[in-house]
């Protein structure tokens, strides 16, 4: 096996992976494996041990904040550099909380992604400049008052999931869900469904 940063790519587009495939390659770094959802790029985490993960956060099924948040309690040496369409403060916030190491937008110079890359292989922190200057500091927003879990529900709740669909994609039980849901009503000071969707698309959590 060549020299070279191993890099497992998790996005649900094919097209995304091969083009990073190409980017990283001819660079002369190693993609040791890919996944198209966060349920893969758990379990293949584990059998090839990359250096760095590239991450998507719009993932079918368990989002990429969940994702990073998993690997990162089951690996704490996991580098996690996200890469992702959501280019607003509220995001990158929850994946710097979540415990990755770069945030880059997906309009970002391929030039910049090898330097994340790179950079997070030797656990540097690697953000995106542009979104780096737009982010206050400690990004003060009404979704930090949300823990983890709870964000987690808001999303998938601001996405029209059911409550039952909600506790099997989290592996906790619909009374759990429901628990989160009160409180997330309660922190975001709103009566419904409706309200929370509309909080999540200002926010740039959802797309509308």
């Amino acid at each position: 096996m060549g020299e070279g940063i191993r890099v497992m790519l998790v996005d649900d587009h094919p097209v995304v992976r091969a083009g990073l495939g190409r980017l990283l390659e001819a660079a002369g770094e190693q993609v040791v494996a890919e996944a198209n959802d966060g349920e893969a790029a758990y379990r293949l985490y584990g059998e090839v041990a990359p250096d760095v993960v590239v991450l998507d956060l719009s993932l079918p099924g368990m989002s990429g904040l969940e994702t990073a948040r998993r690997l990162l309690t089951r690996y704490d040496g996991a580098r996690i550099v996200v890469v992702s369409i959501h280019d607003n403060p509220a995001m990158l916030a929850r994946a710097l909380k979540a415990g990755v190491v770069g945030y880059l937008t997906k309009q970002t110079a391929p030039a910049t992604l090898i330097n994340a890359v790179r950079a997070a292989a030797r656990g540097e922190m690697a953000i995106d400049p542009v979104l780096a200057e737009s982010a206050p500091g400690g990004v003060g927003d009404l979704l930090e008052r949300l823990t983890p879990r709870e964000f987690e529900v808001f999303r998938l709740l601001a996405e029209g999931r059911g409550v039952g669909e909600i506790a099997e994609l989290l592996y906790i039980s619909p009374k759990t869900v429901g628990v989160h849901q009160t409180r997330i009503f309660h922190k975001l000071n709103v009566g419904n469904v409706a309200q929370l969707t509309l909080l999540a698309v200002r926010h740039g959590v959802i797309a509308f």
